[in-house]
Parts: C-alpha cells; structure tokens; sequence
C-alpha cells in the first residue's frame, strides 16, 4: 500500500493548491482592487502552472502502476478512478497551453465585467476570440481526432455527450413550449412593490443561508456581478447580487448558492482535499441548487413563511396575502436574464447556449457574429428583441472565463432535481409542513445523507440513481412543472 499512500499524500497537496487558486478567483469577483486584474492573470497563469506540473507528474503514472486496484476497498477504487482520468486528461493538454487560458481567462472576466457595465460588445469580442481560440485548442488535444465539445462537456459531467443532451432537450422543448403557452395567456400576478434596501436583503438573505442549513462558521456570503460558489470542506463561500426593486434576484440567487455551498459542506469530512472531496458533477451540483431554489425554495408552503419575513424586513410589500405572494414567486414573464427565468422558461435559455457554444466550438460560429446569431435566437426562441447587451450575449460570465461545455449541466441539475423531488416527497411526507414553518432540515438532512456525503464516490448517474430511486430522466421534472402551474395558473 506504499504506493496507494505516497500517491494520495501528493494528491492532497495538489488538491490544497487547487483551492488556492480558487480562492485567488473569489477574490477576484469580490474584494480584488480593479487595478489588480493584469497583476491576477499572472498569479492565476503561475498557478496554473504550478498545477499543471503537479498534475502531469511521472511519479504519478509509476504509483499508479504500482498500485493493484482490486487490493482496494470501494473508497480507495473511486480515488484511483478519478486520478487515473485526470492524470490521463492533463498529459494531453500542454503546460504552455494551460498557463496561457489561466492567464487569458483571468484577463477576460475583468473585461468582460467592464464591457457588461458599459453595454460595449465589441470591448468584449477580442478578447473572447482569444478564448475561445485557446479552448478549441484544449478541446482538440483532449478529443484526440475526436468530438471536440464532448471532450468539454467531459470536464463537467463526465461521460455525458451532446448527442445525448440534444435529444434531451428535444423531448423537453415541446412539453416546456406548450406549458409557457399555456401560463402566459393568462393574466398576470401581482409585482412587488416598496422599497428595498440593499442592507436589509443582506440580512434577510444572511436568515434564508442558515434556514437552508449553510454553516456560516465555514462560509461567507459576498456581493459579486454573477453569484457563484468557491471552496470545498471546511471553506466554503457564496456570493449574491442585489437590486433594490427586486428583492428576489437577491433571495432565490442566495439559496441557489448555498445549495451548492451545502452539497461541499456536507460531504464527509473523511474525503477533503481528496478527488472524493467536492460534488461529482456540475450536474449533479445544479441539482442541489436548483432542489433547493425551486422545490423547496418557490414552493406553497415555503413562501408562505417567506412572504411574513418579508413583511417584517421591508413592510408593505404591494402583495395581498401568501397565496397571492406564492403566484407573484413563480410568475411566468418575458424576460431576458437566465439566472432570473421562471422555472418553466430557464431550460430554454439554456438550450439557446448550447446551441451557440457548440456553434463556437465547432467553427461554424465566428465569435464577431456572436451578438446577432444571439440575438436572432433570441427572438425565434422567445419572440421579443434583445433590448441590451447585459440582457444578451454579455449576461453570462462562463464564456469569459472558458467554461464551454458547463451550460447543459445546468438543465442536467434541473432534470437530477426532478428524480430527486420526486423521491424526497415520498421519502418525507410532511415536508410542505416544515417549510410552512422555515423549517428545511427534513430535507436538507435526506439530501445530505443520500447524495451530499458521498461526494464523488460514484459516478454522476450512479449517484442520482442511488439517492432517487430511479434512472435520470425528464419526465419526473416535466410532470412537476406541468402539475404545479396548472394549479398555480388554473389550467
């Protein structure tokens, strides 16, 4: 076992220096001083390098020739899964190669950041060509002659293709399109109204982290321009934004975070700073994000205890009482902003990203044709004209930092959070109980023990099958949503 323990005491090493880059990019979307940014790029591409060095390491192939997998216990067997694969993924991408997308990247969210304020594409435009140019390049040494965007969508979840993403979006798209048809020709919910300020949602939002079950001892929230989450173990932060007429871009942003931030916190301890130690998938994660923001987080009873604290933090709030409050939670409206779509329209946001990455990826979409192949999209999918670049091409960060092939994923949560609704409901029967009073442990604690712990034990399929019950599919989400506005709506 000499070899299994020399290889894990490295790996911990090379997973600590992985949170520290990490941390350097909070930072960077949080507190950094603006004219940091060149000086972070080089830190990051530094980084990077370190890592990269570490990753690819020849006394990594010489342990694990060492090491007979079937002398290992099942925890030791999906140690040896992961790093064999990841081992296997660094030699292919060059070290050169993997600095210059750090620092690139690095580079390309300030920028980015500063061409959304200013509703400047074409500040933007250079710098994303570098991008995507460099992530091709990644993505061709990763396919080896094969599919380049399968070889991406491979680093978030694993071994899922887009040939396989695109029919799953194409037996939701029908279902999704009727349902929004449907719920838009009837008369709309009341809005909010009142004022918010940006101090009391902080504090509000603050409450709703702990009611969620976020220890706060091993976590922070922050304001950032994209909430988003960072950390693993015993660190593990969130961010969130604030706008003082909607108070709920705030709140369901805030419990979006923390159900990625409880899915890290909750894996068990024995796993940190291991490959076992953080969520299996970016699938997976948005599973427990999008169960917490919507099943529990939208649900009846859940705003119902919302809409008192609500009343206490800000007053009147223009909303008559909790069933009106419930109604005005989960309005379906145009809108432009993914992070702030209704449950029934977000999957299509994410199916006009898919589409115009893939595009990116495969060359048959310049990066300068960008903004009008969005925009046009736009206006086909949801049949009203992109009225500003924030609310387009620029409201997203990932394609500035490179993550190409992530945006699927979030569907994918979607999709888990369905089969794992569905099992939960049964699995705990006085559940709209609970949360009728704030009450989420019920939840939070079956989420905790059938997936959360675990962490990458077993593969992203394998997990959603354990904790549900049932091999991953659409149909338990597409049933909830159809169920739940048909009674929301009266159709």
């Amino acid at each position: 076992m000499a070899a299994y323990d020399d290889l894990m005491a490295f790996q911990h090493t090379t997973e600590a220096l992985g949170q520290v880059a990490g941390r350097l990019g909070w930072d960077q979307e949080t507190v950094m001083p603006r004219g940091a940014a060149p000086q972070r790029a080089e830190e990051m591409a530094a980084m990077e390098s370190v890592l990269h060095a570490r990753r690819t390491d020849p006394r990594i192939g010489e342990w694990l020739a060492q090491i007979d997998d079937a002398t290992l216990d099942a925890v030791g067997q999906a140690q040896m899964r992961l790093i064999r694969k990841s081992y296997a993924r660094s030699l292919k991408v060059p070290a050169d190669l993997a600095a210059e997308i750090a620092r690139v990247t690095s580079r390309a969210q300030g920028q980015w950041a500063t061409a959304r304020a200013a509703e400047d594409v074409a500040a933007f435009l250079p710098v994303l060509d570098e991008v995507v140019r460099l992530k091709r390049q990644e993505g061709q040494a990763l396919a080896e002659g094969g599919d380049v965007y399968d070889a991406m969508i491979d680093d978030y979840e694993p071994d899922m293709t887009a040939t396989e993403l695109q029919a799953m979006f194409d037996a939701m798209r029908p279902r999704l399109v009727a349902l929004r048809a449907a719920v838009l020709d009837q008369p709309t919910p009341a809005r909010l109204s009142g004022t918010f300020p940006a101090d009391k949602q902080m504090k509000l939002t603050r409450k709703l982290a702990r009611v969620f079950g976020y220890d706060m001892s091993m976590g922070r929230i922050d304001k950032a321009v994209h909430p988003f989450s960072s950390g693993s173990a015993h660190d593990v932060r969130i961010t969130t934004r604030t706008s003082e007429d909607d108070p709920f871009n705030c709140f369901y942003s805030t419990i979006h975070e923390v159900g990625h931030g409880c899915y890290e916190q909750g894996i068990d301890d024995a796993y940190a700073l291991t490959p076992l130690g953080r969520g299996v998938s970016m699938g997976v994660h948005e599973s427990q994000s999008r169960i917490y923001e919507n099943q529990l987080g939208r649900s009846r009873a859940f705003t119902g205890w919302l809409f008192g604290e609500m009343q206490a933090a800000f007053g009147d709030i223009g909303v008559a009482d909790a069933d009106a409050f419930y109604k005005t939670v989960n309005a379906v409206h145009n809108g432009y902003i993914r992070t702030e779509a209704d449950e029934v329209q977000y999957n299509l946001h994410i199916m006009l990203r898919f589409d115009l990455e893939r595009a990116l990826m495969g060359g048959d979409l310049a990066v300068g044709d960008l903004e009008a192949a969005w925009n046009d999209r736009f206006k086909a999918d949801f049949g009203y004209e992109v009225d500003k670049p924030s609310n387009g091409c620029l409201q997203d960060v990932h394609w500035s930092v490179g993550l190409f092939g992530y945006f699927p994923t979030y569907s994918l949560g979607n999709v888990y959070a369905g089969c794992l609704h569905a099992a939960l409901r049964k699995a705990v029967p006085d559940l709209d109980t609970d949360l009728a009073k704030g009450k989420t442990g019920a939840a939070t604690e079956w989420l905790r023990e059938n997936l959360q712990r675990h962490g990458g034990l077993r593969t992203p399929d394998e997990t959603i099958r354990q904790a549900s019950g049932m091999e991953p599919g659409p149909e338990p989400l597409l049933t909830y949503l159809e169920e739940k506005f048909a009674d929301l709506y009266g159709i």
